[in-house]
């Protein structure tokens, strides 16, 4: 009985872990999210100054006002490309979490089909002592019977 314990015991601290491991996943997820969103709005800005900028480039297009805006997009475009980097980054890590998360699964699984099998195997052994008691019994009033029957006709 002592093992069921323990593995109870186990059963409960990995399906702690599994939990862990199973909010990890949300978290890193939430933030791979908000990293696409941040770099979808970065895309979206650069798209609509450049609209902006060839709409007012065909009226006026003055060289200081050029390179202004030649430099202000180069910094945009550094700008999205680290968010690209930390979006790779985000991605690294849902699928680190994701596979501690399916490691953490089968570690549980794995408990409980011990926990399962170690239960079958007490369940048998007291299935087999009772069926030895019942054995047992009916053997002694066997017998019982049989010394009544025959110390009746003995007599």
């Amino acid at each position: 009985m002592t093992l069921l314990k323990t593995l109870a015991v186990a059963v409960n601290v990995a399906s702690t872990k599994r939990d862990a491991a199973s909010q990890a996943v949300g978290h890193a997820q939430q933030r791979y999210i908000a990293a696409r969103d941040q770099l979808h709005q970065l895309e979206t800005y650069a798209k609509e100054t450049e609209d902006r900028w060839m709409t007012q480039a065909q009226t006026c297009a003055v060289p200081e006002l050029m390179r202004h805006h030649y430099q202000f997009m180069e910094r945009l475009e550094q700008a999205m490309q680290m968010q690209r980097g930390m979006l790779a980054e985000e991605a690294r890590r849902v699928d680190v979490v994701k596979k501690q998360l399916a490691e953490a699964e089968i570690r549980l699984a794995t408990l409980k089909q011990i926990c399962l099998k170690k239960q079958q195997e007490v369940d048998r052994a007291q299935s087999r002592r009772e069926q030895k008691q019942t054995d047992e019994f009916a053997a002694q009033r066997f017998g019982k019977s049989v010394d009544q029957q025959f110390g009746e006709v003995t007599l």
